[in-house]
């Protein structure tokens, strides 16, 4: 990676996956990917987590007062032409306004009013954007740590993120260690961000997963176009 121009901590993550069509997922695509399909479904991922203890590039983590904050993505899996797989990003929710700054590379962060809890053996996320909808409120219950198969690593590891901005496709790359992954149970869900990006409701059940997170978290930006870092 190049010099990385944000380090974070993504903590008390967990994932939420459902297969799709993949015709109803290639249509929220922008010119230049492709859906990526595992056993022939599209997946589309609900991901909640705390960013924690966002810095620039040099500043150490125990510096006091760096911000924390929930983030909460919704993301499918692409491809581009020449089979380099990552992300896609239908909608970020932040509750930290300076993320939005993220825009200027197309990144589709939106701010409003998220929280994260714990009680009783459980976590609860939720949030709703700016104005009340979409919104989501998830409850949660991590289970014991798994040996990841190969489907569970092809949801939850991927090393870079595209966008898409000026008619160029950029490319996000990120470093961090395996995510040490856990069995979860959904307690309670309600969402409209899948409904909201164009998809409509999830019909099938999900798969989720739960993390307790990874830490020293690099991100850098390539340029338009062109090869990843």
């Amino acid at each position: 990676m190049r010099a990385p121009v944000l380090r974070a901590d993504w903590l008390r993550q967990t994932f939420v996956h459902w297969s799709f069509p993949p015709d109803s997922v290639q249509a929220l695509l922008p010119e230049g990917l492709t859906v990526d399909r595992y056993e022939g479904a599209a997946w589309v991922s609900l991901t909640p987590f705390v960013m924690a203890d966002v810095r620039p590039p040099g500043v150490p983590a125990l510096v006091p007062g760096l911000p924390t904050f929930a983030e909460t993505n919704l993301r499918t899996y692409v491809r581009r032409p020449d089979g380099r797989n990552g992300l896609w990003f239908l909608s970020i929710e932040v509750a930290f306004p300076p993320m939005l700054a993220a825009r200027l590379v197309g990144a589709p962060y939106h701010v409003g009013t998220l929280r994260v809890s714990e009680g009783g053996g459980a976590l609860t996320y939720e949030g709703a954007r700016r104005g009340g909808d979409p919104f989501y409120r998830l409850v949660v219950r991590p289970g014991e740590p798994l040996a990841p198969t190969e489907r569970d690593l092809w949801l939850t590891s991927r090393w870079r993120a595209y966008t898409r901005r000026l008619g160029m496709l950029w490319e996000i790359p990120v470093e961090h260690e395996p995510w040490p992954l856990a069995n979860a149970v959904v307690e309670g869900l309600q969402e409209t961000l899948t409904s909201a990006a164009g998809l409509g409701p999830p019909a099938a059940e999900p798969l989720v997963h739960y993390s307790e997170g990874v830490r020293h978290v690099r991100l850098a930006v390539s340029a338009p176009g062109g090869p990843a870092p």
